[in-house]
């Protein structure tokens, strides 16, 4: 069964549910609705927090075991100490979501401590129990019945009888929505989610919202001279795939905001291969395009009345007798000569074209995401964004958003000394500039494509997927960058 999200205005004490996650902060105050919830199970919740068994701390849980009818079992989720925010409700409520995909309760009621549920929390809590109970099952096979854990499919959250709190609710379960489609994406296989399956997204999200789609394909990239992404589709014989997809939200003459994702399906670095160790993660590299394609889609859901465009740029980077080398030069869409250095700097490659390409849309602002370097891991780790651009409301644009969705970024400097490492000596610039300052030569290297609208770069090589169990959430995919790309269009509605 699908995953299901649901929001109601009941009473804690009065639902009969598999499982009552209740969150609190490390002040531990249970109003008299939660003071309800306490009395049949015999105050064993205040006298845990009495007795400080329980104190609140970020992801710190404990179970109680109740009755038959109403709240079967009590989950306290502690979120520390930190100010609500939209982010800190999520992790605790992924928290909640996890401990009950491991009960195997099937449902959940989710509800936050101290009246604290305003729209922006009621929105985490949705973020948050969509992310814990998100699994690709997809391709295992099933255990036996009787070791069988009921996933969880169904989670209500409980909030105040007020609009705000809808508003927050339906933004939470839209943006859920598109971060499930990135994630599943990621998941996927290189030889399942190949560059044809983000025509069929694309297709599907289109039609479910209105929205007109293009598909390029080698033929049509040809005609557009768009020979920097070719070279690095020409060592596989699948078909690339450049997706646009345009949501016409805002008044007709509207400007557009220009989401743009890397969508290389898997990069095994080409004949610059990688090494194989750890290779398979290279599944991801995909990551940017998919950002684009959830973020498309909630937007879409959230009927938000701003003119967007989509554009995705998809290929696998494979090694073969038709690959391109280093060595090689060849000529983006704008004209541009480059020096191929490294074949494995191939993503900035693709979105050249890409940058190209979006200015036929006008953009009020363009914003690319791209699992770019790894540089950007080594600097940042998995805790931040990086952030380039040269304007710089548009990089505190960026930024804010990032910053409200709970997928941070840190700013990083585009200077006109780092170029220096970027030329080439047969061609206009090198695709790579060296390991020194490999993020800021990757972002450079880009911004040689923008011409005459503002521009931010993302490099989110550290932050779209994890190797590791981040506690919250599994090793995986982390849905970044939906929220970042949905805020951001958000809250130019807003103005």
């Amino acid at each position: 069964m699908p995953f299901s999200l649901q929001l109601s205005h009941a009473a804690p004490a009065s639902v009969d549910s598999p499982l009552l996650a209740i969150v609190l902060s490390q002040d531990l105050t249970l109003d008299d609705a939660l003071r309800a919830v306490d009395s049949p199970l015999a105050g064993a919740i205040q006298r845990s927090i009495a007795r400080r068994d329980f104190r609140g701390g970020r992801d710190e849980t404990m179970l109680f075991v109740g009755g038959d009818t109403g709240a079967h079992r009590v989950l306290l989720v502690g979120r520390g100490s930190a100010p609500l925010t939209r982010a800190t409700a999520r992790r605790a409520a992924a928290i909640a979501a996890r401990q009950a995909g491991k009960l195997g309760t099937g449902a959940m009621h989710l509800v936050l401590a101290g009246g604290d549920a305003n729209a922006d929390a009621i929105e985490g809590l949705a973020l948050g129990a969509a992310a814990g109970s998100w699994a690709y099952p997809d391709l295992q096979a099933q255990p036996p019945e009787k070791d069988r854990r009921a996933r969880l499919e169904s989670v209500t959250v409980l909030g105040a009888d007020t609009d705000a709190v809808r508003a927050g609710f339906a933004a939470g379960a839209a943006v859920a929505e598109g971060q499930a489609i990135a994630k599943r994406l990621g998941m996927m296989p290189g030889n399942v989610c190949t560059p044809e399956t983000f025509v069929e997204v694309g297709r599907e999200i289109a039609a479910r919202h209105g929205m007109t789609l293009t598909v390029l394909g080698r033929a049509e990239m040809e005609q557009e001279k768009m020979g920097s992404f070719l070279c690095v589709a020409q060592g596989t014989p699948e078909e690339p795939r450049l997706v646009a997809l345009e949501y016409r939200g805002g008044a007709p003459d509207q400007q557009p905001v220009v989401l743009i994702g890397k969508g290389l399906c898997f990069d095994t670095g080409g004949i610059s291969i990688k090494p194989a160790p750890e290779m398979e993660w290279m599944k991801f590299d995909m990551s940017g395009a998919g950002g684009v394609m959830g973020a498309m889609d909630a937007i879409g859901r959230l009927k938000l009345p701003v003119n967007v465009v989509g554009i995705i740029g998809s290929t696998t980077n494979m090694p073969s007798g038709t690959a391109v080398k280093p060595g090689d030069v060849v000529r983006a869409s704008n004209g541009k000569t480059i020096e191929i250095i490294n074949t494995d700097a191939e993503g900035r490659l693709v979105l050249a074209d890409l940058l190209v390409f979006a200015k036929r849309f006008n953009p009020a602002i363009a914003i690319d995401a791209a699992t770019l370097t790894g540089a950007i891991v080594i600097g940042l780790g998995a805790n931040a964004v990086g952030v380039f651009g040269k304007d710089q409301s548009a990089v505190d644009e960026v930024l804010a958003a990032g910053a409200a969705s709970g997928e941070p970024g840190w700013p990083l400097p585009l200077w006109d000394e780092y170029k220096e490492q970027i030329k080439s000596d047969v061609a206009d610039l090198k695709n790579t500039g060296g390991r020194a300052a490999g993020s800021i030569t990757a972002a450079l290297f880009l911004q040689e494509f923008v011409d005459g609208y503002p521009w931010v770069h993302l490099d989110v090589a550290g932050t779209a997927y994890s190797q590791v169990d981040l506690g919250w959430i599994p090793k995986g995919p982390t849905g970044t960058p939906v929220g970042t790309f949905v805020e951001i269009v958000r809250a130019r509605a807003r103005r």
